[in-house]
């Protein structure tokens, strides 16, 4: 984190590849992510340019469909703590259900419904799903995602980084 960053990625907690590896969004989900905000790695990975902040910082553990929730102490210990020190955002990126509940209080508790609504939010706060490839089959169900949303999200990534 810098106190420079201009985009908050608000997500969820590392699965367990990302965890080993300790590089924020090294995997496939990261790869999505970078292509939703049409950045390269060099790019995403300049703590001036975003600040990369899980609602949990280790790896939860396996549940029976994915991974377990973020651990809830991380938020409660540290969240506030950080963010207060990212005076220069621009733009929030909110990913998956457990960030949308914590950056989006008064929101819908439905992520679907966040994401469709997210010029609600717009220009400072974006509600996205989680890029993992779990998600796959919500893509497909919402082809709209893409289409409405991704151009526009770009749009505001290039201009918010050009500052």
């Amino acid at each position: 984190l810098s106190n420079e960053s201009k985009i908050l990625i608000a997500g969820q907690a590392p699965g367990l590849k990302v965890h080993q590896s300790g590089i924020t969004f090294d995997d496939a989900s990261g790869d999505r992510l970078r292509q939703w905000l049409g950045v390269d790695k060099t790019e995403f990975y300049d703590d001036k340019k975003f600040a990369i902040l899980p609602m949990g910082f280790c790896y939860p553990g396996k549940g029976k469909s994915g991974d377990l929730p973020p651990r809830a102490e991380c938020a409660i210990t540290w969240r506030s703590k950080l963010l207060a020190e990212l005076k220069n955002i621009e733009l929030t990126i909110v990913i998956g259900q457990y960030a949308h509940a914590y950056h989006l209080p008064n929101a819908s508790k439905k992520l679907t419904e966040n994401v469709k609504n997210w010029q609600e939010f717009w220009p400072k706060v974006i509600p996205l799903p989680h890029p993992s490839p779990r998600n796959n089959i919500w893509l497909k169900r919402n082809a709209w995602f893409e289409d409405e949303l991704l151009p526009p999200l770009k749009k505001q990534v290039q201009k918010v980084l050009s500052n």
